[in-house]
């Protein structure tokens, strides 16, 4: 019984703590990441995607751990092929926010690329539940499942070896 006032004393103010921290405003972005963003997605939405994934590691090297560097790094990566990358990056932006419905839906439609159906099922489970039926973000990864993952053709031209030219 003596030990109850400083013990509530210290859950009141645990308690504090955690709802101040919780409802903090989101990290502003700093401008050299914004103009980094905007490169990167022009460099995107023209096809350049080696550029574009630059430029978001370069504005993901000034702001580590944005989110929506982190985002558009996934997307990016997606694009040229690396799924791995894409769910890693991804990842990291669903620790920083759990609740992204970009960064859920993203996830998912790497997994689906990646040919892992079923974990993103999971994720669109996921979705449902955050925001119903009619969310864009459930639409899009109900549409990759539906898709199904991509089948990769390997050519014989593609692993011709070189001619190697030896003196006897």
């Amino acid at each position: 019984m003596r030990f109850y006032p400083a013990a509530l004393a210290l859950s009141l103010l645990a308690s504090l703590t955690a709802s101040v921290s919780h409802s903090a405003p989101r990290q502003a972005l700093d401008p050299r990441t914004v103009a980094l963003l905007a490169q990167g997605r022009a460099d995107l939405s023209a096809g350049r995607v080696e550029a574009a994934v630059d430029a978001f590691e370069s504005a993901l090297t000034v702001q580590p751990g944005n989110v929506s560097v982190l985002l558009d790094l996934a997307e990016a990566t997606r694009q040229q092929g690396m799924q791995g990358k894409a769910l890693r990056y991804y990842r990291e932006a669903l620790q920083a926010d759990p609740g992204n419905l970009l960064a859920i839906s993203g996830e998912g439609a790497a997994l689906v690329e990646k040919g892992a159906v079923e974990k993103a099922r999971r994720n669109l489970v996921r979705l449902q539940g955050l925001c119903g039926q009619n969310c864009d973000a459930t639409r899009q990864l109900a549409a990759a499942i539906a898709k199904g993952p991509s089948v990769r053709i390997l050519t014989a031209e593609a692993v011709k070896p070189a001619p190697v030219v030896s003196e006897n």
